[in-house]
């Protein structure tokens, strides 16, 4: 029976797809097709003939054996191959083809944009909001011609998307779905206020400095320690940027979002001292290195500013180092030692009245 294979076989070419390919998926297609039909035989192939654009519909009908003493329950075999080509199957034929291509098509496309966007994964890409009624939940998100998804829990609370505004996002994974390649965006992510600081900080770039952790509540507060790994750096300064333009560019793509920059150091104690700026400790106790506990001492003037509106500086410093940290009021244990400190001398002067 006639199929345009040649014209088949350059539509899938320019689409990268070998002819190979094509006539494994049509030939399966078309027997499959083939058994839909009435008295077909379940034993059957088909053939395809790409010099003269036919195919056959080979059958084979089983054959039972003859039971026997010595084979009371013989398998039964098969005839010979005969051409079983249903009349009129064209029409059917052609649909089948069609639909064939077009899944391949469909398939060649999606690992097209498989390919080209695995390798985003951990990346900032920006793209243009996309509304979409029959998914109200997510925010789509164009990049090009494909529309990543940007989840309800990768969204930042209180942040607006608007159909048509550019936004960048973080890509947080790339995978196959039962409707093609699924890219995962994110706005909340903490790494994507790394890749918006690489884009303004050379010295990130370089590595001259490095960014060593990063704790964030995204739409209202993020805290990130610094390290110079190259002697005479400023790694504050560097993320600052001459007049403050480094940061601040980086908050004009997180909106009302807070970025506070503060020292990364081995010492834990010099680290938790730092991640409660602006808040300014007076010292830091190490309570337990196995559990990772400390309390650092804040003047009570600056005990709020330490904690934080509903607990959040302390919260974020405690999520940037790892650590737990308490918090308490430094004249308060001033006067705890004093107090401690006077009671040892009264009791070691009470011990030689009491030996006389």
């Amino acid at each position: 029976m006639q199929l345009d294979l040649t014209g088949i076989h350059q539509l899938a070419a320019g689409q990268g797809i070998d002819a190979e390919t094509v006539d494994a998926a049509l030939a399966e297609a078309l027997r499959l097709a083939y058994l839909q039909t009435p008295k077909s035989s379940k034993h059957a192939r088909v053939e395809l003939d790409d010099r003269a654009g036919t195919f056959t519909v080979w059958a084979r009908d089983e054959i039972e054996a003859e039971l026997t003493e010595d084979t009371p329950h013989p398998a039964s075999g098969l005839g010979e191959e005969y051409d079983d080509t249903p009349k009129g199957f064209g029409r059917l034929a052609a649909a089948t083809a069609r639909q064939v291509i077009t899944q391949l098509f469909r398939s060649a496309e999606d690992e097209k944009i498989f390919g080209a966007f695995s390798g985003q994964r951990g990346n900032l890409i920006t793209g243009v909001v996309q509304q979409d009624a029959k998914d109200p939940a997510n925010v789509h998100v164009a990049v090009g011609e494909v529309e990543a998804i940007l989840p309800r829990r990768e969204q930042v609370p209180g942040e607006r998307y608007r159909h048509g505004d550019r936004i960048r996002v973080y890509v947080v994974n790339v995978a196959r779905g039962l409707k093609g390649p699924e890219i995962i965006v994110s706005r909340s992510h903490p790494e994507l206020v790394r890749r918006l600081f690489e884009r303004e900080v050379p010295e990130l770039v370089s590595g001259a400095v490095s960014i060593m952790a990063i704790a964030r509540e995204a739409g209202a507060r993020t805290k990130i320690a610094v390290h110079a790994n190259t002697e005479g750096v400023n790694p504050k300064g560097a993320l600052i940027g001459p007049g403050g333009a480094r940061v601040r560019a980086v908050m004009e793509n997180l909106g009302p979002e807070k970025i506070d920059i503060v020292d990364w150091s081995k010492d834990p104690a010099q680290f938790v001292a730092s991640a409660l700026s602006p808040a300014i400790a007076t010292g830091v106790q190490v309570v337990s290195d196995k559990s990772k506990t400390a309390i650092a001492y804040i003047h009570d003037d600056q005990l709020s500013l330490a904690i934080g509106k509903e607990g959040q500086n302390a919260r974020l410093a405690a999520k940037l180092t790892g650590w737990k940290i308490g918090i308490e009021s430094s004249e308060a244990h001033a006067a705890k030692l004093a107090a401690e400190q006077k009671a040892t001398q009264g009791a070691e002067q009470q011990k030689p009245q009491e030996q006389a």
